[in-house]
């Protein structure tokens, strides 16, 4: 007999399980990552790359994204889930507004290469392109919009990132394969 189903009723298992649960569970843990925030000018640092990744490593391509506008849209309609505990549409438009526009594209790609191919580097590249993607696209929305210097939207929203980015990348792959690796069953 198995000793997980006669512990855990099946529509547990079902709805734990379910792509809508791990949309809306995508969408609340990028919340979450949203208020782990380092405050600085323009851009601050966040978490939030991190559950963008993983959505689409997790959910794949097409899920993955779906969590990410999920979560654009709880934060347009009121909901305080953008960094800082900020929300509104006005969000969008600002600063951070490339940045935050680019996280269903970004987990799309990292959940569209993840889905080709799982072995450990080209799980790492997938990711690794994904966040350079959300930094490309988080510089170019700065520079056209904001600072109107391509030299200093590159500094400030792109390079001071690089470092942050390969420490989030490390922890953001081993987190997968944490996930991922087979358990022993009992």
């Amino acid at each position: 007999m198995n000793t997980k189903a006669a512990i855990i009723p099946k529509y547990l298992i079902d709805i734990v399980t379910s792509k809508l649960f791990g949309i809306i569970s995508f969408t609340l843990l990028t919340a979450i990552a949203a208020q782990f925030t380092i405050p600085v000018k323009p851009v601050p640092f966040t978490l939030q790359t991190v559950m963008v990744v993983l959505a689409g490593a997790f959910l794949g391509a097409r899920y993955g994204a779906f969590s990410q506008l999920l979560y654009l849209l709880a934060g347009c309609i009121g909901l305080p889930v953008f960094a800082g505990v900020s929300f509104g549409f006005m969000q969008l438009l600002g600063p951070t507004g490339g940045y935050l526009l680019s996280f269903p594209i970004a987990a799309y790609i990292a959940g569209y290469m993840v889905e080709k191919n799982k072995n450990y580097f080209f799980v790492s590249f997938s990711m690794l392109i994904a966040n350079i993607f959300i930094l490309l696209a988080g510089t170019i929305f700065l520079n056209t919009f904001y600072i109107k210097n391509l030299y200093v939207s590159l500094k400030y929203g792109a390079a001071i990132f690089s470092i942050w980015t390969v420490v989030k990348l490390f922890v953001t792959v081993n987190i997968y394969y944490f996930v991922k690796r087979p358990r022993k069953t009992v």
